[in-house]
């Protein structure tokens, strides 16, 4: 049989695929770098060269500050002050260490927006047995289906040393959120004038290895549970989303529903997915920009190009504060950046390009992933002439008392209409998050739709 070359170039590259589609652990040598020179989560255990970034030591303790009778956290940086401000006078100085969004945020707003620096404080770390997890995931978990699922994956963190964008961003997905949590919060879609009306949300969410009664036997692509009811204004009160969110979301897309209460109506919703529009989110976000980004990675090329250092929205105590009013946050243009606090962190930088034949409105997107949490901290969002179009920003904090790192806002600008959208203000609700959530599967069925939604 006589093989040709460009068939041997063929089967060379389908066994290369193959085993690219297969292949991601690290080995055990690799591995043991995890808990000595780089952290548990496979951030540098060291801190820079200069002593702008400190090494981490471990996080805050549970008790680093007081819990009210809310579930508010104390800020236990609350005497500091700014290392400086970076303003639009000055951010040519900064320029290396900001995102091009953060650089076009002065541009668009050069009279209000303002960036305060802080002392940097790697304050974040997880429970032990998601350490464990992550260990496990180190040497065990793969990628599958070219990458748009997992194997022998455990709780968060599948690749703590990533070789590639697509297992950053799986970090990202997967990364730790408490297992389980209720939350009430609200989102603002404020006109350029800076006038908003406020849309209130009742979340329930759930890893499948949290459920109550959970079976580890029983086989399931369930990554987690959501459910989202709308419970103001009255217009949209009693609406309810439920999302099964599966690991393979190629081998068996999303699971999602609608409860329409006006209609008494429970509706299977394909279109909460890429680019369908985000709940009662006025054409700003899209679905996947929930969470700062969700979803199948299936559309985009990804690409690591390593990391750099960048200041973030970091410790966000303040903005977090139960005292403050919503008024108080929520201007026009912006946020109230007087609020918030920036931080020099390490990140993961990633660039996501549409593949081609794929369809999105975001044709690039440049993610900035915390090392230490994998929680992406900014987004970039190029539209299909190259154009940037749409600046995301997490505004963080870690839940020391449950270990937890998360988002106490999203925000999400648009650069060419003058409009942003404010997601995860909790402010003036009567309670925090709520980790000591529990829930069973039968909790997360299209029949308790119905009973989710009653007004």
């Amino acid at each position: 049989m006589k093989i040709t070359k460009s068939l041997l170039q063929t089967g060379v590259l389908a066994l290369s695929l193959l085993a690219t589609s297969v292949m991601a652990a690290v080995s055990a040598e690799e591995a043991a770098k995890l808990g000595t020179t780089l952290t548990p989560l496979g951030a540098e255990m060291a801190g820079n060269a200069d002593g702008t970034i400190p090494a981490w030591t471990g996080g805050l303790p549970k008790n680093a500050g007081t819990v009210d009778a809310r579930g508010f956290l104390s800020n236990p940086f609350a005497n500091e002050k700014p290392l400086f401000t970076i303003t639009a006078q000055n951010v040519d100085q900064y320029k290396d260490k900001l995102t091009p969004g953060q650089v076009a945020m002065f541009k668009r707003y050069p009279d209000s927006y303002k960036m305060p620096v802080y002392t940097t404080h790697r304050s974040a770390t997880v429970p032990d047995k998601v350490i464990e997890a992550t260990k496990f995931n180190a040497t065990n978990t793969k990628l599958v289906e070219g990458g748009n699922g997992l194997e022998n994956f455990r709780t968060a963190n599948p690749f703590p040393i990533p070789k590639d964008g697509l297992e950053a961003i799986w970090n990202h997905i997967t990364r730790y959120r408490g297992g389980s949590v209720r939350r009430l919060v609200t989102q603002a879609t404020p006109q350029p004038n800076g006038s908003f009306s406020l849309v209130y949300f009742q979340d329930e969410f759930t890893f499948r290895d949290q459920l109550k009664g959970y079976d580890p036997s029983k086989e399931s692509n369930v990554l987690f549970y959501f459910k989202q009811r709308v419970t103001a204004p009255s217009r949209l009160a009693g609406n309810v989303l439920l999302v099964h969110e599966t690991l393979n979301q190629v081998k068996e897309p999303r699971l999602a529903w609608l409860y329409n209460a006006g209609q008494r109506r429970v509706r299977r919703a394909p279109q909460v997915s890429y680019d369908g529009p985000g709940t009662a989110a006025d054409g700003l976000r899209t679905s996947d920009n929930f969470d700062m980004y969700n979803g199948a990675p299936d559309r985009y090329d990804w690409k690591l190009e390593g990391k750099k250092e960048i200041y973030i929205p970091y410790n966000s105590y303040a903005l977090d504060d139960p005292s403050l009013k919503y008024k108080d946050i929520i201007k026009a243009g912006h946020i109230n950046q007087d609020l918030t606090r920036y931080e020099l962190h390490r990140v993961w930088h990633v660039v996501a390009t549409l593949k081609p034949g794929e369809r999105h409105i975001y044709a690039k997107r440049d993610f900035y992933i915390d090392e230490d949490t994998w929680q992406a901290a900014a987004i970039d969002h190029y539209d299909g002439r190259g154009t940037l179009w749409r600046v995301a920003e997490a505004h963080s904090q870690y839940y020391y008392n449950h270990q937890v790192p998360w988002y106490t806002l999203e925000s999400l600008h648009d650069l060419l209409s003058g409009r942003y959208l404010a997601l995860g203000m909790k402010n003036e609700e009567k309670q925090s998050y709520d980790f000591s959530f529990t829930a069973s599967e039968s909790d997360f069925t299209p029949a308790a739709l119905r009973q989710a939604g009653v007004r």
